[in-house]
């Protein structure tokens, strides 16, 4: 088995898959695993346009594509730079061994970008890793490529998958959530941004945009890629059954699903608060195509996920940061809150939803889930209904 010496790799540098010259001999043209005696269906003859093919299926989807290509990237580099091989003569042993590199990518100038930093993939810097994967990356990493391998194979590309042999059996799911801010905690997050400095216009804006988004996530319970994805056009207003107007977000979230989620009055005040500190009308406009979570300034277009979650976290370092100073019983918490991230306020959303008694049925259509368990299957909750409940025991209480 060859063994990666930073010094004895092959001539060329580590690009993303666009840009990726790989020799004829490790293209997989004649990879040991290619399907052969058969009539394929597709037309690739070589690894990286079998991929391409691939993730063709998924381009209209662009956080499902970006993880599938970043996976298939990856194995696609380490298998013709670490292990000299194509991807189509990859075997079952060899894949064990890619799912130990995963955990540590060495060495880590080849393969990890530099720390605290992210570049374009264009850049000389890329590099296809943060830093190690964690557990729960790793398993996800191996069950997309499983999915690439044995799309490969009934696409009469590959003529078995290498991983077929590995049991990839379902994690059994936790008995509850645990990426979740509790009360007290989540207390404490409102109030280090109601603690932010409002001096400068810079620094009021800022200080308004958090408010908004931590109303807008927690209200909503929005993932990140659909808080950057949707746009203010999605908010709208409808009469109910008793003559009563009522708000609505429409969300357009993964998978390509749209679900209408209650924009309950205490989320339409911060929406107004938001937009007039922009110099907007306080309602958005039929057809306005602004995003829901702009940058600072006058620039219009959506913020990447990566700089929402940069600015998220921070507000997490800085709650972790003032809870220490009160002393070493608040500890615990600060190291607690410190380990958040943005997609906690989701987890964070549901959960109080079903504290505060939301009846499920509600909390899964207002998050978007598929179900809540097989019972779910048969339900099926009123809009109004869900708006009126969502209204009344979902608060943020700024």
């Amino acid at each position: 088995m060859p063994s990666e010496n930073p010094d004895s790799l092959l001539p060329f540098t580590i690009e993303p898959i666009e840009h990726l010259q790989i020799a004829s001999d490790l293209d997989g043209r004649n990879g040991a695993n290619r399907a052969t005696g058969n009539r394929a269906q597709v037309a690739a003859n070589n690894d990286v346009d079998a991929i391409k093919a691939w993730l063709a299926r998924f381009v209209d989807t662009k956080t499902t594509f970006d993880n599938y290509r970043k996976e298939a990237e990856r194995l696609l580099l380490w298998s013709t730079v670490a292990m000299h091989k194509p991807i189509s003569s990859l075997t079952h042993e060899d894949l064990l061994v890619y799912q130990r590199f995963l955990a540590d990518p060495q060495p880590a100038s080849r393969w990890v970008m530099p720390r605290g930093r992210k570049v374009a993939r264009a850049h000389p810097d890329w590099r296809p890793f943060a830093g190690p994967l964690a557990p729960c990356s790793q398993l996800q990493a191996i069950i997309i490529l499983n999915t690439m391998f044995s799309w490969l194979v009934n696409a009469g590309y590959l003529a078995g998958n290498p991983l077929s042999l590995s049991r990839q059996r379902a994690r059994k799911a936790k008995p509850r959530i645990t990426r979740y801010l509790e009360e007290d905690l989540w207390m404490e997050v409102k109030r280090t941004i109601d603690l932010m400095p409002t001096e400068t216009d810079r620094e009021r804006e800022h200080a308004f945009r958090m408010r908004w988004f931590f109303s807008l996530a927690y209200l909503c319970g929005l993932r990140i890629s659909e808080v950057v994805g949707n746009t203010m056009a999605g908010f709208f207003c409808r009469r109910d059954k008793d003559g009563e107007e009522r708000w609505w977000l429409e969300i357009t979230g993964k998978g390509d699903k749209t679900r209408i989620v209650p924009a309950t009055n205490e989320l339409m005040i911060e929406l107004a608060r938001y937009r007039r500190e922009k110099g907007l009308s306080p309602c958005p406009l039929p057809g306005e195509d602004l995003p829901l979570f702009l940058p600072i300034g006058d620039r219009q277009q959506p913020m990447t996920r990566g700089a929402v979650h940069a600015i998220v976290k921070k507000v997490f370092e800085n709650t972790a940061t003032r809870l220490r100073l009160r002393g070493e019983h608040y500890h615990p918490m600060a190291d607690r809150v410190e380990q958040a991230s943005a997609h906690w306020l989701r987890h964070t959303a549901g959960s109080h939803m079903a504290n505060n008694d939301v009846d499920l049925r509600h909390v899964r259509d207002n998050l978007g889930h598929e179900s809540i368990g097989t019972t779910s299957n048969y339900l099926h909750s009123s809009d109004d209904a869900r708006h009126r409940e969502t209204e009344a025991r979902h608060k943020i209480k700024w």
